[in-house]
């Protein structure tokens, strides 16, 4: 028989503490930055538990605040090893592999506020063919997206210029059309008016509306 986990996906989320999340966001979003980002990555993970192969989300976090509020939306939260966002990844890897050691294991950023189930979906039923692949994002500088299939070791190469590593490092380039939500992470305020046209999700909204009323409020 087939292994009932051949077409799921483990995707894991690294979030980081809140002190540090979205610095450069701080122009814009001022006292609440640290609320926007756990907004943001909340958004992100709801979207990714909604998408038909996904079994389950990880998320590794040091942060109380934010593992509280990703617990709720149904992620499995593990703690940070603190030994940077690769070694996070693959402690949650790790995790993901011991609770469905059949299925495939992805790395998803954090920063997806409007992400679509059904655009990663597509994504996810593109990289089940291969045994090593990653999504770029919007830029093509970073990445967004980096998965495995079961057994394959799992070397995530995040920060940076991540795409120029990944595809050094011999990972499949995932090239497709209409995803454009699983390619635009947030990191300035440009990126986040990007999202917000093509609509995100609704803890993110919410935030950036308290947001522009403070603007308002002077």
């Amino acid at each position: 028989m087939p292994d009932p986990d051949s077409s799921a996906w483990s995707l894991v989320v690294p979030v980081k503490t809140l002190v540090a999340a979205k610095t450069r966001l701080s122009a814009a979003a001022g006292p609440h930055r640290a609320a926007l980002a756990v907004a943001i990555a909340c958004d992100t993970v709801e979207a990714a538990l909604s998408c038909a192969p996904v079994v389950r989300v990880v998320v590794v976090t040091g942060d109380p605040e934010a593992a509280g509020a990703l617990a709720e939306v149904g992620a499995h939260v593990v703690g940070d090893p603190e030994a940077g966002l690769n070694a996070a990844l693959r402690h949650g890897a790790a995790e993901a592999v011991r609770l469905a050691p059949g299925a495939h294991v992805g790395a998803l950023q954090a920063d997806l506020p409007a992400l679509r189930p059904a655009e990663l979906a597509l994504v996810l039923t593109a990289a089940a063919e291969f045994d090593q692949m990653f999504l770029p994002d919007a830029a093509e500088v970073g990445t967004t997206f980096y998965g495995v299939r079961p057994g394959v070791p799992f070397t995530p190469g995040f920060g940076g210029r991540s795409r120029e590593r990944h595809l050094r490092r011999g990972a499949k380039e995932l090239c497709l059309a209409g995803i454009d939500s699983v390619r635009r992470d947030v990191d300035t305020p440009d990126d986040l008016r990007l999202a917000l046209a093509l609509g995100v999700g609704p803890r993110t909204l919410s935030a950036v509306r308290r947001i522009r009323e403070q603007d308002a409020g002077g």
